[in-house]
């Protein structure tokens, strides 16, 4: 299959922006493919990884994870602790400033840390200790916390999904509830909405006022330093297309390309892969605690036991060198790894669920499954839930949407006839679920909670636990903690590891190993 007419005029449309002279239109420019289609631009109010992809490309942040997994100062030149830890004093680098020219000040960083606190998991619990901020000055804030919390750095300096990201005070403040309507942001690329064509293709040019760090780019921290003039983020659904698009030279990088189509990938000279995300990432079965049958804790734990981890994994990726069986909530391989819930997610037991739903008093509705048909790694995993749930008693109605729509919908809490939802899938980069207060699926408090809104104090209560523990080996006991209370209330369904390179053309270097696809350090020849 060829790249379509579309396409290729998508790509050839606006070689520069208007007024922006005739260097840019013979600069180079990357075209980039994620793994899904970009409609909402609000990465605070959606977890959305393509939503992300877009913060990471116009946004900065105070701090920045490296390939190390360590926090380092990105937006903050130097940072101070009082002696009882309860004040956090920040003091940001000279010459920052936003797209519009307006120089970045503490009162925009106070503004985007309390948005990102009102929905991000981390942000949630961080704010449990904050007790207010002060501005000292433009440049410097405080962060004043009504006791000592240890994870401050690692909350300010979280990546991947829900980041925080600072943001103008003016845009800060809308609702955290409600889409931002601005992207004006003092990150590395300035993103161009007059020749952004949602559907078609996003547009972005090197941020020429921006200034990098001195450090070498490592992970997400470091010195961001674009060497490219223009990024065009290619909306191209069709996984086929896109890699015949790459082999012939039409796009540069694909983020994720199907486990079935890397075979063509290896064999192409033009065309080399790379292990951008080498933690991995996770698949998540989330249910909806509202709204029946899944608000009672028996029906929810029937579908973990109807659960098999390695038919979703066959099923979607394939090979067995990239995916892993495990039942680990914290992921295998990591610090707060426990791999060893007695075969619930790995060995189904169909007659268990039976019993449970005719105990529970399951009256035979059809669960609302959605499913998404444009992300493809995640096309199979609904069928399969459908296949296995009917073993375990359930029956199904099995809805097909594309992702955006998915990602929309899973935010209403109406009934499922109207227009609501019981049950979806999902997937997590590793790096966002290694510890119970970053695993935002973890969060049992309620109308706070990430969608499908638990309620569990006891959860809470250990969570609360493990973000005031110090000594590393009584945290992991207190994860492990956390693993049973989430399996003992059927919160959610963890089921299977995977794994998954990019794809670029022999003539672009440079992408980093982060949880997340940026495209600062990266370069074409």
């Amino acid at each position: 299959m060829s790249i379509t007419r579309r396409t290729l005029a998508a790509l050839a449309a606006g070689a520069a922006l208007a007024g922006a002279g005739p260097a840019l239109a013979q600069g180079k420019v990357l075209r980039f493919v994620q793994n899904g289609n970009l409609t909402i631009l609000d990465p605070i109010w959606t977890t959305a990884y393509v939503t992300r992809n877009h913060g990471y490309f116009i946004y900065d942040t105070l701090f920045a994870s490296d390939e190390k997994n360590e926090v380092k100062p990105q937006m903050v030149d130097k940072y101070d602790v009082s002696a009882d830890k309860t004040v956090w004093t920040f003091t940001l680098r000279d010459g920052l400033e936003w797209h519009d020219g307006t120089p970045v000040t503490s009162a925009d960083c106070i503004a985007s840390i309390k948005r990102w606190g009102a929905r991000d998991a981390m942000g949630l619990k961080l704010m449990d200790f904050v007790k207010e901020f002060k501005e000292v000055d433009a440049k410097t804030f405080q962060m004043v916390l009504k006791e000592p919390y240890g994870l401050v750095l690692d909350s300010l300096g979280k990546p991947s999904s829900q980041v925080p990201f600072m943001m103008p005070k003016k845009v800060a403040d809308t609702d955290p509830f409600k889409q931002i309507d601005s992207q004006i942001g003092s990150g590395p690329f300035i993103y161009v909405n007059a020749e952004s064509k949602p559907g078609e293709k996003h547009v972005y040019i090197k941020n020429p006022k921006y200034k990098p760090r001195s450090e070498p780019a490592s992970g997400l921290a470091g010195g961001k330093v674009v060497k490219v003039d223009k990024v065009e983020i290619v909306e191209m659904p069709d996984p086929q297309q896109q890699v015949n698009a790459l082999i012939a030279g039409e796009i540069d990088l694909i983020e994720q390309p199907p486990h079935d189509l890397i075979p063509i990938l290896k064999k192409e000279k033009s065309v080399k892969l790379f292990d951008w995300n080498p933690l991995g990432h996770q698949f998540i079965i989330r249910f909806n605690h509202l709204q029946p049958p899944f608000n009672n804790p028996k029906i929810r734990l029937a579908a973990l036991y109807s659960m098999r981890q390695e038919d979703y994994l066959k099923a979607t990726v394939g090979e067995p060198e990239y995916y892993k069986v495990c039942s680990a909530a914290f992921v295998c391989g990591t610090p707060n790894a426990v791999d060893a819930p007695n075969g619930l997610l790995v060995k189904p037991d169909f007659e268990k669920s039976k019993a449970l739903l005719k105990e529970a008093g399951y009256d035979g509705t059809p669960i609302v499954l959605m499913q998404s048909t444009t992300l493809p790694v995640l096309t199979n995993v609904a069928p399969v839930t459908k296949q296995l749930l009917e073993q375990g008693g359930f029956k199904v109605d099995m809805q097909s949407m594309d992702w955006q729509t998915l990602v929309t919908r899973r935010t209403k809490k109406d009934a499922p006839d109207k227009g609501g939802w019981n049950v979806f899938h999902t997937f997590s980069v590793a790096a966002d679920i290694l510890n119970p207060i970053s695993d935002s699926y973890m969060v049992a408090n309620g109308d706070k909670a990430w969608f499908g809104w638990p309620t569990d104090p006891e959860m809470e209560k250990i969570r609360d636990a493990y973000a005031k523990e110090t000594d590393p080996v009584k945290g992991k006991a207190l994860a492990a903690a956390v693993q049973a209370r989430a399996l003992e209330t059927a919160q959610y369904g963890w089921i299977g590891q995977w794994y998954g390179p990019g794809a670029m053309r022999a003539n672009v270097s440079g992408w980093l190993k982060a949880p997340v696809p940026v495209m600062w350090n990266v370069e074409k020849k």
